[in-house]
């Protein structure tokens, strides 16, 4: 496809008044369009492609973006696919046209980085995987990036379902997808393959539905999956998340939330950008989790550093007013000031007695017996306070005030008054608040409990390994985790996505609390991916939070991935361990592949020998640059074109995914 510069350079030449001896002259075509030149501005509406790319439809008219105009004219020798407005640093700027006006005394600040206005497709499929990756630019390929994020068509289409067998027990049986029963949107979905690519092809399937986003991207520490080979490492994951953050919000509801973890490695930008994206109004707080317990190995730098054992999860709502559920953490101390117990005789009377002296009585606890922090860890305590939670009491301050007055008109007395259809009680102007208050359901059980802020410290992280029934171990997070930040969010039937879906925690975790999910994942993990522990949820998984929701199996899933053209080919490049392989594939490719329109492959043969003289690794760069990076998968629009090979039952199935 040319290039959006070459059509323009064309266009413009045929004006004598554009040109200095057959070459553009940049500075008048400048001076112009600052001026609205009604030339120019006429001879740009004459084309659709340049109408779409540098105006802007206000109430049917037309308005030229002259600023826009002026940046693509003005840049000197680039390439479409690897340019940057932005300086080659990282640093906060002021919101304005100018990318050079870096902070000053201004509130509407954002963060500038290279390449930020571009369009990183990322196409890694292991997590050792290097790349040289793409950046189409926003404003120079404007025509690669729409084909790029244009709908894809997706393939190997399979559903698994969980079917009852002879002993009243769910197996998972692999099912054919029948296009003329297919509703994606009442679907649990595992979705294989680049996920910007299959994120913005949910845009015409999912937009305004997903009411929950959980993410856990690669933290780009240089040791984890972001390993692509670009000397701005930070700006490289800025580019990559910006993307994929963007489209991902499209298909929030608008009272849907995201949350993000991450750690001190790029905590600050990202919330930076997640300001700049959601808007800072819509941040709702940062999350502190303590992922793990600093001993072992991990303490051999003490001395240089201070260790590090939490993780971040940065929180933003969308649109609209969002209801939180509140959270809660078990209580291992006993609170002393809960030293009273109400006794009622047998005409209805209130007398208070001291909690210690009950105890005693009861053969609980011994006469010179503390009642201290640690008492509800035994067992015959806990056992009474929790039968007696709606008699232990500890007076308080905050009450109302018809029933502070009938307090204190009966002095020496407990009173009562029924308020909103509880019974509320009183000691000489005190209120007395009962222990029941501080019992919660935690993990299906009633238990003595703490609201949660943002800091989150219960959770075990230590024992994840084998959850679901696969040994991932990298970046595995805790089946607990997710069920807190489930819980807190959506109710049951509610649509939860996560793009960087690893092992399946979050499909996990959603299917078990009767939620509906929708999993990318582009990686490839092996044994330990995402639709093996999915169908092991639905075989009854009793690991991870199994017990708490008393999950027993069921439920089904469809997977498919996105058909690729070129991109195969890309992943054979890299698999490939001799120039043999190369070769092989070389053969494959000139037959069937997309190729860049500048290559003639007649004249590659021709030097074949010569080509296979260069190293392994500069022969698979070039048979990698030569491929067309706009035919990577196969776009929705072009399922009928034959040279696609997309066949029937597929050309259904697509059909039926996207409603067409």
């Amino acid at each position: 496809m040319q290039n959006l510069q070459k059509d323009l350079i064309e266009l413009l030449k045929k004006e004598d008044n554009l040109t200095i001896e057959g070459e553009l002259n940049k500075p008048k075509i400048i001076e112009l369009a600052l001026q609205l030149d009604t030339k120019l501005l006429s001879l740009l509406l004459s084309n659709d492609k340049f109408k779409k790319h540098f105006f802007k439809e206000v109430d049917n008219i037309f308005v030229f973006d002259k600023i826009k105009f002026q940046r693509f004219v003005s840049n000197k020798s680039f390439l479409p696919d690897s340019y940057t407005a932005f300086k080659n640093r990282i640093g906060l700027t002021i919101n304005d046209d100018s990318v050079d006006n870096y902070i000053s005394n201004n509130k509407d600040v954002v963060l500038a980085w290279p390449h930020k206005d571009c369009v990183l497709e990322g196409g890694q499929t292991k997590e050792d995987q290097k790349r040289d990756e793409v950046f189409w630019n926003e404003t120079l390929a404007p025509d690669s990036i729409d084909r790029l994020l244009d709908p894809k068509v997706f393939t190997n289409f399979k559903k698994y379902e969980g079917v009852k067998n002879d002993n009243d027990v769910f197996e998972v049986k692999e099912k054919n997808v029948k296009a003329d029963k297919l509703d994606i949107t009442k679907e649990n979905l595992i979705l294989k393959g680049n996920n910007l690519l299959a994120l913005s092809s949910l845009l015409k399937t999912h937009r305004n539905k997903v009411k929950l986003i959980y993410l856990d991207p690669p933290y780009n520490t240089g040791g984890d999956s972001f390993a692509y080979n670009d000397n701005f490492i930070h700006s490289s994951w800025l580019v990559f998340m910006k993307n994929r953050l963007e489209v991902a919000k499209e298909l929030l509801k608008t009272d849907g939330l995201m949350f993000i973890q991450c750690d001190y490695n790029e905590d600050a930008y990202l919330k930076v950008l997640m300001d700049e994206i959601f808007g800072n109004q819509f941040y709702i707080t940062t999350i502190t989790v303590k992922s793990n317990s600093i001993s072992g190995n991990k303490t051999q730098h003490k001395d240089k550093t201070i260790l590090k054992n939490k993780d971040s999860i940065l929180v933003y709502k969308n649109k609209t007013q969002i209801t939180i559920k509140p959270q809660y953490s078990e209580k291992k101390e006993w609170d002393t000031h809960y030293n009273s117990i109400l006794v009622e005789d047998e005409l209805g009377n209130y007398t208070i007695r001291r909690l210690k002296d009950v105890l005693i009585e009861e053969g609980i606890i011994k006469e010179n017996y503390t009642i201290n922090k640690n008492s509800i860890n035994e067992n015959d305590f806990y056992d009474f306070i929790f039968n007696n939670k709606d008699k232990i009491f500890r007076r308080v301050n905050s009450i109302p005030q018809d029933l502070k007055s009938l307090s204190l008109e009966n002095e020496n007395q407990v009173v009562g008054i029924e308020k909103d259809g509880n019974k509320m009680f009183a000691y000489n102007g005190g209120r007395l608040s009962f222990l029941s208050s501080v019992f919660k359901e935690i993990e299906g059980q009633q238990k003595m409990a703490q609201l949660l802020g943002d800091l989150w410290t219960d959770i075990d992280f230590q024992n994840t390994q084998n959850e679901g029934g696969i040994s991932l171990t990298n970046g595995k997070k805790p089946e607990e985790l997710l069920m807190r930040i489930i819980d807190m969010t959506t109710n049951e039937g509610d649509i939860i996505l996560d793009f960087y879906f690893g092992s399946g925690t979050t499909g996990a975790v959603a299917h078990k609390m009767k939620r509906q999910f929708i999993g990318i994942e582009q990686l490839d993990y092996g044994d330990n991916n995402s639709t093996i522990r999915l169908k092991n949820v639905i075989n009854g998984d009793k690991s991870g939070i199994s017990n708490i929701v008393n999950w027993k199996g069921g439920g089904s899933f469809i997977y498919a991935k996105l058909m690729e053209h070129n991109q195969k080919y890309i992943n054979q490049i890299h698999e490939a361990v001799t120039k043999e392989d190369l070769i092989d594939i070389w053969h494959k490719m000139e037959d069937k592949a997309f190729l860049s329109y500048q290559f003639d492959k007649s004249i590659f043969n021709q030097r074949l020998e010569a080509f296979k003289t260069a190293s392994l690794d500069d022969m698979k760069k070039y048979l990698i640059e030569i491929l067309d990076k706009n035919q990577l998968y196969v776009n929705l629009s072009e399922i009928d074109d034959k040279s696609n090979n997309v066949n029937e039952k597929d050309k259904e199935l697509n059909k039926s995914f996207y409603k067409i």
